[in-house]
């Protein structure tokens, strides 16, 4: 991230986290099971935290659902998993927050959307009962706009204003405006209650990217507030990856966000932590951070005909990511390595020689031997029925040798 200059936005504890600062860039998800299933919430969670989820957020929005915090937080203690919790809300927090203090307790931080925290006269005063909770037991809120749920007391007033002039604002100005102030006079609001600053994120989601590009550039000149991004809505599958890359990359790269989700819709039965991992490969492939080692490998063509290379990217892969949960504790810069499987002679020996291992398999009616180089050079050639072992066997010697373990 040497090139990436860092916003600085006020820091912000949550939990054991911190968002903003000169900390990382913080990755979050969200439970999609039901909360008042307390052992499979506990269980997602636990696999959210697993994947590298480092804040989980979960839906709280009945009584039973408050109820079941407080038993998801002791069980997750019990299993020895610190993963802060964060409580999303709607239309009735104000009113679950105080009838249950524990669940208040509970939770590191409030989720709060002013665009249906309350309508009309009730707005600020739900809103003021739900900061002072959180003021009461020290947490932070997250004001949380979205343009699905926007406060239309305030697009109405800046539409009506934008009507008047001679040169009217494209719609979709005055709804980016809209958003921004939700957020802006919503943080002021709370801060007039006797909320700190470095205890306020702010969101501004969108499901359109280059809105969501346009708004949080304009939002992060207006503001130092801690600001959580994502691309609302994403979709599906590559979808919704491909849309919150491109959604999100121009502002990391600004230096702008200080955690981020990519709000997947799962396929039945497929597992949450694929949003996930996708926030991970987006961090590690902008160079920001690095969460586990990067395997680069070839999409394959007519030279290639066999799966062999195919299968051997997917087991080592395989092989580095499980064994990565051991190494992150022991030698975590093993995080940085970056391992080549290539597929035929044409970019194999070079992608090779790029990378800090890399293995050339060879591609149709090439000569049945895998060349493999270490920093460059060329140590050994593979052959045989062998090659994975011999393959993992090198590059279990490489990081033994170039990543100490680190003594605690």
């Amino acid at each position: 991230m040497d090139d990436i200059k860092r916003r600085q936005a006020i820091a912000v504890p949550v939990g054991s986290q911190w968002l903003g600062g000169n900390h990382p860039i913080v990755v979050q998800s969200m439970t999609n099971t039901d909360t008042t299933d307390i052992a499979l919430t506990t269980q997602q969670i636990i696999e959210l935290a697993e994947a590298g989820s480092e804040i989980v957020r979960v839906t709280v929005n009945n009584e039973d659902a408050a109820k079941a915090v407080v038993d998801i937080k002791n069980l997750l203690v019990k299993k020895n998993c610190s993963v802060p919790l964060v409580g999303d809300f709607h239309y009735n927090g104000h009113r679950l927050l105080a009838l249950y203090p524990d669940c208040a307790q509970a939770l590191d931080k409030y989720r709060i959307n002013p665009g249906n925290v309350g309508f009309k006269e009730k707005r600020d005063r739900q809103f003021a009962e739900m900061v002072e909770i959180a003021l009461r037991y020290d947490k932070p809120i997250r004001i949380g706009v979205n343009w699905g749920s926007l406060d239309r007391q305030i697009l109405t007033q800046l539409m009506d204003e934008n009507a008047q002039k001679n040169s009217p604002l494209p719609s979709n100005n005055i709804m980016s405006e809209a958003i921004i102030q939700s957020c802006l006079l919503s943080a002021k609001f709370a801060e007039s209650l006797g909320m700190e600053p470095n205890r306020i994120v702010l969101s501004a989601k969108v499901s359109e990217t280059l809105a969501l590009i346009r708004i949080y550039r304009a939002l992060a000149k207006r503001c130092n507030y801690a600001l959580h991004l994502g691309l609302t809505e994403a979709g599906m599958g590559m979808k919704g990856i491909i849309a919150s890359a491109v959604a999100l990359s121009p502002l990391l790269l600004d230096g702008i966000g200080d955690t981020i989700r990519i709000s997947l819709t799962p396929a039945p039965g497929e597992p949450r932590i694929h949003e996930v991992k996708a926030c991970k490969q987006l961090l590690q492939s902008l160079g920001i951070r690095q969460f586990t080692p990067q395997v680069t490998a070839c999409p394959g063509c007519g030279r290639t005909t066999s799966t062999y290379f195919q299968e051997l990217t997917q087991q080592i892969t395989e092989y580095l990511e499980e064994n990565m949960k051991i190494w992150r504790l022991e030698r975590p810069d093993v995080s940085t390595l970056r391992v080549a499987v290539m597929g035929c002679i044409v970019n194999g020996p070079g992608e090779s020689q790029h990378a800090h291992i890399g293995i050339s398999l060879p591609g149709t009616n090439e000569n049945p031997k895998a060349p493999v180089f270490v920093d460059g050079l060329k140590v050994t050639t593979l052959e045989g029925d062998e090659i994975l072992p011999q393959f993992k066997k090198i590059i279990r010697q490489y990081i033994e040798e170039k990543y100490p373990i680190k003594s605690s």
